[in-house]
């Protein structure tokens, strides 16, 4: 009969639809059609390569054993997979249950954050029939909120902004709305408190955060396993995107370009897009001038280190939060000594919390001091490429703008291999973000440099104390 395989498959669904969560018979089940049947050979039109895929890994059990009641034993499935304009593959793909390693298929699935409705975690975002726009996690964590964000003279004009967008997100001036400063300000608090109060606000927005390192780990597996196109759907269907530590994409070509289109379709579709750094668009370097100008199409705020009230009223919120009771004279010079970030200010608190029930002391000014002091002298300073370039030019009596020169003189290019090999190991910037900020190199070229000095420091004595000197200067 000529409807056979659809008689077959709606006896499979049947069985399957009694096994399994609504939500995942939804997704996965009901947009797949019968092809056809032939000797127990049953032929199914999944809508991706992605689909087949999870559904060999996800419901392999359920599908052999109802192939088995169905059809008989020596059933086997065959998939045909959508690709592209709606053709299919040359040829599907056969799958014999109990399925083994099958080497007919090697795409891999990327690790991004959609679930399902029955909450098991899909480790593809792409857009897959079926799967509906709420079902995508937004990474967000549910203390990052306005609430616990305390406002002063340091972020007040990023806190406003920020809080203007989740109540209009795509509708206000501040698209892209940037949030720069350095490490342990607030940036990333900040950032997701607008994508949590504009989840509250509006539920049916599509909110998803994302670092840097992420996005470009993302689609580089997307590149790798041919699935660049689901890769660019599925952020074109974000309503708030907001991307942690742009500035990681310095000397990444290829991310910036796709980011590039993803921006400008997000962007012309009244889509948010909320971005953080540690320097203002101005100063980034080894980014794409276009992209650099889309950054100034909206509005750039900055966090600056929290003043002395501003940071008595952290603590004060963070004690009153855990129930804690600690005396001003306390929080006082709490505050007076750690001064640099929010994040250092909150981990001297969190330690003396510690420091006090595992020892079993009240909480002193003397307890406090202690704690206090040891942490100040053992807290490592965070080191910039811009200092660690100072420092290293001044050691070698040449000018700072010499490294991004492009010359080939022993010194300088000595300078600029030294420089690079410290911020490899005392900054947390990647070798691509370091070799755009150090003569516009690649990482290829940081990599090189920084094998050069290690073995030059093995081998050349004087060189040795070169390096030797330099990190005295650099830990002082």
């Amino acid at each position: 009969m000529n409807n056979e395989h659809w008689t077959a498959w709606d006896s499979c669904l049947r069985i399957i639809r009694d096994n399994i969560p609504a939500g995942s018979f939804k997704t996965w089940f009901e947009p797949i059609v019968p092809v056809k049947l032939e000797e127990r050979v049953l032929t199914i039109q999944v809508p991706s390569a992605f689909f087949y895929e999870y559904l060999e890994e996800q419901f392999i059990d359920i599908l052999r054993k109802t192939l088995k009641m169905v059809l008989g034993i020596g059933a086997k499935l065959e998939y045909n997979v959508v690709m592209g304009n709606n053709s299919t593959s040359e040829s599907p793909y056969t799958v014999k249950y109990p399925t083994t390693n099958n080497t007919k298929f090697q795409n891999k699935p990327l690790d991004l954050p959609i679930t399902s409705e029955n909450k098991s975690v899909i480790r593809n975002p792409f857009v897959i029939p079926g799967i509906q726009k709420l079902q995508i996690d937004p990474q967000l964590k549910p203390e990052n909120t306005f609430e616990n964000f305390v406002e002063g003279e340091c972020n007040r004009l990023a806190r406003s902004a920020g809080y203007a967008v989740a109540q209009n997100p795509g509708g206000t001036a501040f698209n892209p709305l940037v949030i720069f400063g350095n490490s342990g300000l607030g940036k990333t608090h900040l950032a997701q408190a607008i994508g949590i109060e504009t989840k509250e606000r509006f539920p049916d927005k599509v909110v998803l955060y994302v670092n840097a390192n992420k996005f470009q780990t993302q689609f580089t597996d997307s590149t790798r396993y041919n699935n660049r196109n689901d890769f660019l759907n599925f952020y074109q269907m974000i309503d708030v995107l907001i991307l942690d530590d742009v500035h990681e994409f310095a000397g990444k070509e290829k991310t910036q370009e796709t980011f590039f289109h993803i921006f400008n379709h997000l962007h012309m579709s009244g889509k948010q897009l909320i971005l953080t750094s540690d320097k203002p668009p101005i100063e980034l370097k080894g980014m794409e001038s276009r992209l650099l100008s889309r950054f100034k199409w909206g509005l750039t705020a900055d966090l600056t280190i929290p003043d002395f009230e501003t940071r008595m009223e952290i603590l004060k919120k963070k004690i009153y939060k855990d129930g804690i009771v600690l005396s001003d004279e306390v929080l006082e010079y709490i505050a007076s000594h750690i001064t640099n970030n929010v994040r250092e200010l909150e981990g001297a608190l969190v330690s003396l919390l510690a420091q006090s029930m595992l020892n079993r002391k009240e909480i002193t000014l003397d307890l406090a001091s202690k704690l206090i002091n040891k942490l100040v002298k053992n807290s490592k300073r965070e080191l910039s490429i811009e200092y660690i370039s100072k420092v290293v030019c001044d050691y070698f009596n040449i000018p700072v703008d010499s490294l991004q020169a492009k010359t080939r003189k022993r010194e300088v290019v000595q300078a600029r291999q030294i420089t690079m090999y410290f911020s490899k190991n005392m900054t947390k910037y990647s070798l691509a973000s370091i070799g755009a900020q150090i003569g516009n190199k690649d990482h290829a070229t940081v990599l090189h440099a920084c094998k050069t000095v290690l073995n030059l420091k093995e081998t050349d004595k004087n060189f040795r104390l070169y390096v030797e000197d330099i990190e005295k200067k650099l830990k002082m």
